[in-house]
Formats: C-alpha cells, structure tokens, sequence
C-alpha cells in the first residue's frame, strides 16, 4: 500500500497515534513552558510599565512640561490651543510672608484652578479636603503654621496682598529629587500674582507650563518654539537626576524578558535535537516501506501543529494563573485597579514562541527529513543546504532586531552568549584532554573517555549548561546591582533637613544650637549665586548647546568656596590648590569639555572673577549632602558677600528644635524634607519588589532549564549505560562513572559560567546603566553548588532506569 494515496484522516490518526505513543510531549511540555513564561513575565511586565511610567509622570505631575525663566512664549501657548492639549500652569518665586506674630521668606507656587494635571495635591481646611486652589485662596505648608505662628483663618500677607488662610498643604504633587531647591511653600491662585507685587522686572521666577497628550500631539508644539538656554522641555524621564531609576528599571524589564526567551529557545532546541534522534530509524524505516519526502513533511508538520496547539491553550492558561500568583505579593504596593495588560502579552507569546519554533525546530526536522530509508541498516547523515539554515535562523533574527535595536542591554548579552560558547567549547575539551594526564579511578578514565569520544557533543552540553547558568547569574546579579545602587538614593542615615540662607553674623549662633542638640550636621559651606560667562576667553553660551541635563550654563548657580575638597567628593583629575583655583563636578567638566588648567569666568552679582580648573571632581549627588558643580579657593570669593547652608539629619523627636530654630532664625529657610524621602522610599520598594520578581522568575526559568538539560543528557546516555549493565557492570561502576562524567561537567560549567557572568553583568552595568561594575565573590562557590544540587535531584529521578540491564529495559 503507497503512503502517497493516504486520504487526510488516515493521516490525522497516524499523527495522533505518533503523539500519544512517540517522543514529542517533551517538545510540547517545552513549548509550553516558553509559552507560560513569556506570557506571565510580558503580562506583568506590561503591568509594570504602565505603573513604573504612570509614577514617573505623576512624580513629574504631567506627561510633559515646559520650564522656563522668562514668561511663557505665546507661540508656544498658541500651539498647546490649537493642539487642544490638556495643559496647566505654576508661576513659582519667593517673597516674604508676613503674619502678626513672624515672618518668613517662603516659596509661592502660583497654580491654575485645574493643577496638577497628574498626581494628587491634598489641602486641607480642618473639616474637608481638597484637591485644586481656587481664585483668593491662601494654602500654607503645615511647616509655616508653627514659623509663623498662625492658624487657618488668620491673617497673612504675602508680598503686597493680604490672604485670610485657606487651610494646610496636606500633600504636594511630584516628587522633588533636589532638596537645595526645596523651601516652605504656600499656593495661589495665578490669576493673583499681580496682586502680589513680587514679580518685577529682574525677579526669579520659574514658569511652568504642564501638558497632557499622546506623544504625537506632543512633538509637534514642543517643535514649535526654539528654545534659548534657559528653556526646557521635561519628561519621566528627564525630571530629575534620580529619574534615571525609572529608565534603568524599564530596561531590565525588557533584559528579563530577553533573557528568558533565551533560556526558553535553549530548552526547545535541545529537545527537539533530542526528539530527532529518537525518530532517525522511525522514518527511515518508513521510507523503506514507500513514504516519500512529502508525506512524512506533511506527517511531521501535522503533529508539530496539534501540539502547538495544544501547548498554546495550555501555555497561554498557566500564563494568567502564573502572573496572578506573581502580583499577590505586590497587592499592597500595586494599584488598585490594577492597569489592564490588554492583547500584547497574548500576542507577544505566540508570536515570540512562532519565531523561536520555526529555526528551533526546523533545523533538526530538514535533516530528520532527509534521512534516507539505508538508516535502517547503518546511520548516515543526508547534509542540508546551509542556505535553507540561514533563511531558518533570519526568521527571528530579524524581527528580534526591530523590536530590540537600540537596547544595548540584548546584545551585550546575546554577544556574551556567542563568546561563552566559543569559551566553553574550548576549555572543555582542554580541560578533558589534561585530565587524562592524572592518575584517575576507572570511574573518571571511563567518564574522561566518553568526554574526549564525543568532543562536539560534550562542548554543546557545556556550552548549554553554562549558558543557562550565566543567564540565571545575569539576572540576579544585575537586580542585585541595581538594587545595591538605589539604595543609595537616599541612605539611611542621609541628612533630611537642610538650612540656606544663614547671614554670617548668625552661623556660629546657629551651628551651636546644632550642636548644643546633638544633631549630625555638615560643615557649612558658604553660598554665592551666579553664572558661568566664559570659558577660555570664549562667550559660555557657545557651549549651551552641549551642557545636556545640567544647569550649569542655563541659570544661576549656587556656587561656595572651601580651602579643601569635600572627603565626600572622589578626586579624579588634576589636585586642589590654594590660590585662583575652582574644582569642577565630572560630569560638567566632561559636557562642556574642560581640562585641568582651563580658564573660567564667572559674573557674580555683576563682578567678574577668573578661575583655573584646578580638579576635576566625581560627585554622587544622591546621598543629599551639600554639592556643588563649582568649588573655589577661598581667595577668588571670600570677599564677595555670602550665606551659609548646612545640612543636617532630624528625628521625630526633633520637632520642638525645629520650631524653634525658625523662630529664632526667622530669614534662614529650614528645609525638613522628611516627608519627601518617605515619599521616595515608598516608590523605590515597590519598584524593588517588581524587579526581585522578575528576576525569581528568570531564575525558575533558569533552574527548570538546567534540569531539563542535564535530563536530556543522561536519556541520551541511556542506551550506553544499559549497555555497560549488559556487558557486567556493576551498579556501583556505573553510578560512579555517571557522577565522574556529569560532577565534572557540572564543576567546569559552574566556574566557566561565573567568569561569564562576571564579564556580562560588568559590561551590562558599565555600558547599559551607566554603573561601576563590583566581583561577586559569592558567585564563584553557588553555581557549582547550584549545579550538583540539581543534578542530584537528575541523577535520583533517573538512576533506576538506567541502571537496568537492555533485557529487562523492554520487558
């Protein structure tokens, strides 16, 4: 009977028959598990982003905003109306705030009646609360009711205009990352400004313009106007110095879901490499019996399709139930309603799991279907057309470049990969052939034998069990990173309240009272604003175009003068000097180009004084101490008229302290920034508990990949194994060339993956995050350990089977 003539049916029953009866569940349950994990890890990640991106404009209180020193342009404010954007207004300045029992220089915000567009601002009269500040109103923070000794309802006059207090600031929109620009803050109206008399002519004065819309309504009204050096437009992503934890904490959402991916095409290639081998006699003993080349592809296809059916319904299942059993740690820190994943994550995982299926499969089933009917009596290998494996591999290398090109992370990664297999492959082989030197046991001679018969085979089984290790590494180690550098945000013992504006007549008074108290303080520096007007005999504002995120050359600046270096601040150019001297912040120094021995001039209150870069400084401006992107020898500015700032840290028991130095000082500005850095403790732990998430996923994924790996292995060593049982073996020979063989491999793969990781976590820390790479010492002792663990677990679940003789295996 000629398989050609088969009618459809037949075909669907033999199919059928092969799943049930053949070896094809395992590349199921492997398409299934790629299908779970990216569906949950793409699902919650998809969660994430909206959330993690939805706090950054809610720290931002809009998805863009217009920031500038001088009044809004109206070209810019004609755009924003005929964009129909959403938009919202601050004027921000000082003044001072007068009430019949102090007063107090304060920060007024002055809003539109719609602010903020995103984020919550709580206010307060004592019996409800609201959220929008309205024509007339007065809201005061909770700081200014004790410094000025008032209550809601009381008198207070705010530069030229007397306000009755509308009630308290319970809490403020955003979140402000730098505190030296942080003081008591009270909300009016915009339309009464005016009426305040304090914005004339030379004031500083901050002009916002805060806008909701799609980035397509966006990008043409911020094309619309040019901007000068003190205009700027701000994201999520650009609000502060510390925004850089939302990007960097996108990016390893989208590692992890590279990473598992890898992980996963691993695990379905060497299964399907193992299915191959099982099947090479099958069809050639069916094309002994008149199946031709196209009925066993469409027999083979057939089959591929109902189990990728099935492993769709199943993987796509056990995805919803995974990424909710995912979330239930994080329900107290996720919002509520949670942000809907929508059809991505469907999408996504059937689609990823297609690219990866077709090359991952493809590849082993051309040759399985070349096999010719002479396998029967003697194995042989039909070569395929490499043009046919190119075209197999471009199927999801290109789509894998659309989606990921400019993530630098991915191929940081994907180029580890390729360099650790080549790495691999050579130290195993060395390694094997060295060993052999050594006086070993029988059970390592027969365990190095089989290594050193099977090169090729062994060096793709090290390469992959030390990939999958690497990867799982990679993960962990980057999260751990990560997290080791956001913790730094704010320390635990980082100073919480700073004082600006203190006159030198009243430092020593001041500082003793600090002291007198207690209180952990800094040394104070001395404060001078001014601007950057030259560099090297050049106009400063040729260089404004390259200044990046820096104000250095956009605004005044405060600037301070020191006999010495702050030993917070690392050296890393040139040395401090006593005379004409300025030390420069790093990353100033590398945008706008300067060298040790630059000439700078610098207009303070409209004197001119030159300086000579004598040091270039690292400053990490997170740990919210007194910096600064200049520092002088004393001699340049300790004639020019200052005041003094110190920082200090502030315990609930120090409130009464509080109070009272604002009544003593009434002109210092006592900035207590406590509740802001619960604030942003508050962020960084649920931005914390997301990525540790995501990484205990990757490393599930990885941990079920090295088992998988090593339990391909030794099915694939079965048939050798029960052979040697055969010939005379004992049990206890056997097991002892099996843990010989695979304790070695597992010993090699962990040391040789530790380097890799090391070299991968550094570049990806280095070159993605923009971080100083650390050495794990931990490392190096848990792969190994790692590794023995799981293959004890291998070895225990499989050491029955093999160990029995061939003529009791088929009984």
């Amino acid at each position: 009977m000629s398989y050609s003539t088969f009618a459809s049916p037949k075909l669907w029953s033999w199919s059928w028959n092969e799943i049930r009866h053949g070896q094809l569940w395992p590349v199921s349950v492997a398409l299934t598990l790629i299908i779970t994990c990216i569906f949950a890890l793409t699902a919650l990640t998809q969660r994430m982003e909206q959330v993690i991106v939805k706090q950054g404009k809610e720290a931002l209180t809009a998805d863009s905003v217009f920031t500038s020193n001088n009044p809004l342009p109206a070209p810019l404010l004609t755009a924003v109306k005929e964009s129909q954007l959403t938009s919202a207004q601050r004027v921000r300045f000082q003044t001072m705030a007068f009430s019949d029992n102090g007063m107090k220089l304060i920060t007024v915000k002055a809003v539109t009646n719609n602010y903020p567009l995103q984020g919550d601002m709580v206010l307060s009269d004592g019996e409800s609360r609201f959220q929008h500040v309205a024509p007339g109103q007065l809201w005061l923070d909770e700081r200014l009711f004790s410094q000025l000794d008032v209550e809601v309802g009381d008198a207070v006059t705010i530069g030229d205009a007397d306000y009755r207090i509308t009630g308290s600031v319970l809490e403020e929109p955003g979140l402000s990352f730098n505190p030296f620009r942080q003081m008591p803050s009270a909300y009016i109206h915009i339309g009464d400004v005016d009426k305040t008399g304090a914005v004339q002519l030379g004031s500083r004065v901050r002009y916002d313009l805060y806008l909701n819309g799609e980035d397509a309504q966006l990008k043409p009204v911020q094309e619309s106007i040019e901007l000068t050096p003190s205009d700027r437009w701000r994201n999520e992503d650009t609000a502060s110095r510390t925004s850089d934890v939302f990007s960097r904490t996108q990016q390893y959402l989208s590692l992890s879901v590279a990473i598992v991916i890898i992980m996963a095409a691993t695990t379905l290639v060497l299964t399907c490499q193992h299915y191959v081998s099982t099947r090479i006699r099958t069809i050639a003993m069916l094309k002994s019996l008149g199946a031709n080349k196209q009925w066993v592809t469409r027999w083979l296809l057939l089959q591929l399709l109902i189990l990728f059916v099935i492993a769709s319904v199943c993987g796509l299942g056990l995805g919803l139930l995974l990424e909710y059993l995912l979330r239930i740690p994080l329900s107290d820190l996720l919002p509520n309603p949670l942000p809907s994943f929508g059809i991505k994550p469907y999408l996504f995982a059937i689609f990823t799991s297609v690219l990866i299926t077709i090359p991952a499969l493809g590849m082993p089933l051309l040759g399985l279907i070349n096999v010719s009917a002479v396998n029967v009596l003697q194995a042989q290998n039909k070569p395929v057309a490499v043009k046919k494996y190119v075209w197999l591999l471009l199927f999801p290398l290109i789509p894998m470049l659309i989606l990921y090109w400019d993530n630098s992370l991915v191929w940081m990664m994907l180029a580890g990969i390729v360099g650790l297999f080549a790495v691999l492959a050579i130290i195993s082989l060395l390694v094997a052939k060295s060993l052999t030197r050594l006086p070993l046991s029988t059970a390592f001679q027969l365990a190095l034998s089989r290594i050193n018969r099977s090169s090729w085979n062994t060096g793709i089984q090290f390469g992959a069990l030390a990939l999958s290790l690497m990867l799982l590494a990679t993960m962990w180690l980057v999260r751990t990173d990560l997290l080791s550098d956001w913790q730094r945000t704010i320390p635990e013992d980082a100073p919480n309240a700073f004082s600006l504006n203190i006159a030198s007549y009243e430092k020593d008074q001041y500082l003793e009272t600090l002291d007198h108290n207690n209180i952990d303080r800094s040394e104070a520096y001395p404060i001078i604003r001014g601007r950057v007007s030259q560099i090297n005999q050049q106009d400063a504002k040729l260089y404004a175009g390259n200044s990046g995120d820096t104000d250095a050359l956009s605004r005044e600046i405060n600037f301070t003068w020191s006999d010495h270096i702050p030993d917070y601040n690392q050296l890393i150019d040139g040395q401090w000097t006593q005379r004409d001297g300025v030390s420069v912040e790093s990353e100033v120094a590398s945008e706008l180009g300067l060298n040790v021995g630059d000439s700078l001039t610098f207009v303070i209150n409209s004197q001119q004084v030159t300086a000579t870069v004598n040091s270039i400084r690292d400053v990490e401006w997170r740990d919210m101490k007194p910096n600064f992107y200049f520092i002088f020898t004393p001699d340049v500015l300790e004639n020019i008229p200052s005041t003094w700032l110190v920082s200090f840290r502030l315990t609930d028991q120090d409130d009464a302290l509080v109070n009272q130095l604002s009544r003593q000082h009434p002109t210092v500005s006592l900035l207590d920034i406590r509740s802001m850095g619960a604030k942003i403790q508050e962020l960084l732990t649920q931005i914390v508990w997301a990525i540790t998430l995501l990484a205990a996923l990757g490393v599930l994924a990885g941990l079920l990949l090295i088992f998988t790996l090593l339990r391909l292995s030794l099915s694939q060593r079965q048939q050798e194994i029960q052979l040697y049982r055969t010939l005379g073996a004992s049990k206890k020979r056997v097991t002892a060339t099996v843990w010989a063989e695979y304790g070695l491999m597992a010993l090699i793969a962990g040391v040789v993956a530790s380097f890799g990781a090391e070299t991968v976590v550094g570049g990806i820390m280095k070159y993605g995050f923009d971080l100083a790479p650390s050495f794990h010492f931990e490392l190096w002792l848990l792969l190994p350990i790692i590794t023995f663990c799981t293959l004890f677990i291998v070895v225990n679940s499989l050491i029955k089977k093999l160990l029995r003789p061939i003529n009791k295996a088929f009984i």
